[in-house]
């Protein structure tokens, strides 16, 4: 393996904190009920699943999961055929997004835009792009600087 990182999401898990406690607080006084009690445990669920994002290369792949690993996307690193670095705005948001090609973010707004074969893209959420683009590098894809 040549690169692994791992990037808590400390601003997802501070809001679906904070959500999920004023929730608790507000529906407290009157006991909850089924609905409740479903909404607590979604936001725990997304709490857990989207906790920290990680990015792996090894001898042959690139491999990106949130949390557990049960959102996660592998890519063959035969199929990039270059990376570079680029600012996410800050209204794109985190998590799981659409942004004219799937970005997985958990954090901050610097994020690596691998090219794909067949003009796909592909987006990597993190806060340290110039180590993730020499790893990427050193397996033989190429960078782009801007």
């Amino acid at each position: 393996m040549s690169y692994r990182h791992t990037q808590p999401a400390y601003l997802i898990l501070t809001v679906l904190g904070a959500a999920a406690a004023a929730f608790a607080v507000g529906s407290a006084p009157g006991g909850y009920d089924a609905g409740e009690i479903a909404l607590l445990g979604f936001l725990a669920v997304l709490a857990v699943f989207f906790a920290s994002l990680t990015v792996e290369i090894t001898s042959d792949r690139l491999r990106v999961w949130f949390g557990p690993g049960w959102i996660r996307r592998t890519i063959p690193l035969g199929e990039i055929e270059s990376a570079s670095a680029v600012r996410v705005p800050w209204y794109v948001g985190w998590g799981l997004r659409w942004w004219g090609y799937w970005l997985y973010n958990v954090s901050g707004r610097r994020a690596v835009v691998l090219r794909l074969r067949g003009g796909r893209r592909f987006g990597v959420g993190t806060d340290e792009p110039d180590a993730l683009l020499a790893a990427l590098s050193r397996a033989g894809v190429t960078v782009q600087t801007t």
